[in-house]
């Protein structure tokens, strides 16, 4: 499963998978996650506050493909704010629709009146719940983990989930992730501190 997905599931443990967080803090970091999968693929990577393209080449996955030509087709923009305010305006559906695909949730769709709405619940609450469950577990072991998951902890912590993650981790866990963060590669590291700021002002300015 990749970043983005189990941070979507992180944020969506509910069994009518509703958010744990501010909506427009899901997306940023969602945003973020998928940027970072990108990082991950070796097709992008972040400095001095831009997001630059080093390999034009297919990621292997569908989104993360849908991703790179955004930002292939819109070169002229490089800021990661920017990209992080964009794709968080759809990155929530566009990651759900993943799971959704991947047969982890189900894509429910009802009628009011006039208006249709679309909501995306657990097929299996285990699955569902596996993330932080795991992510809990790597924080106990000696070994560091691995970059990939590190990464997700730093968008767990940008984002204030980090409850959700270390509810009953020992203090020896919750000084490993105090830890863990800071020593990011420098691009991940970058991006997570574009997203915890974003997430910050958003929340400032109330947006919804």
């Amino acid at each position: 499963m990749l970043t983005a997905d189990e941070f979507y599931l992180i944020a969506h443990n509910d069994s009518r998978g509703r958010a744990k967080l501010h909506a427009s803090a899901a997306g940023i970091c969602l945003a973020a996650g998928l940027l970072g999968e990108l990082v991950l693929f070796g097709r992008i990577t972040v400095s001095a506050g831009n997001v630059t393209v080093v390999d034009r080449r297919p990621p292997p996955d569908a989104l993360a493909h849908t991703v790179l030509d955004q930002l292939i087709g819109e070169s002229q923009h490089q800021l990661v704010r920017t990209w992080l305010s964009f794709l968080g305006q759809s990155a929530v559906t566009s990651v759900a629709e993943r799971l959704a695909r991947a047969g982890v949730l189900h894509r429910q769709e009802s009628r009011r009146l006039l208006r249709a709405s679309i909501s995306y619940v657990p097929i299996d609450l285990n699955a569902v719940a596996w993330p932080a469950t795991r992510l809990r577990a790597l924080l106990d072991r000696p070994e560091r983990p691995a970059v990939p998951d590190a990464l997700l902890f730093g968008l767990v912590a940008a984002a204030g989930l980090t409850r959700e993650v270390l509810w009953s981790a020992s203090p020896q866990a919750q000084h490993r992730l105090g830890v863990l963060i800071p020593a990011l590669p420098p691009p991940l590291k970058e991006l997570v501190a574009h997203a915890e700021a974003a997430v910050g002002a958003a929340v400032l300015r109330g947006t919804p």
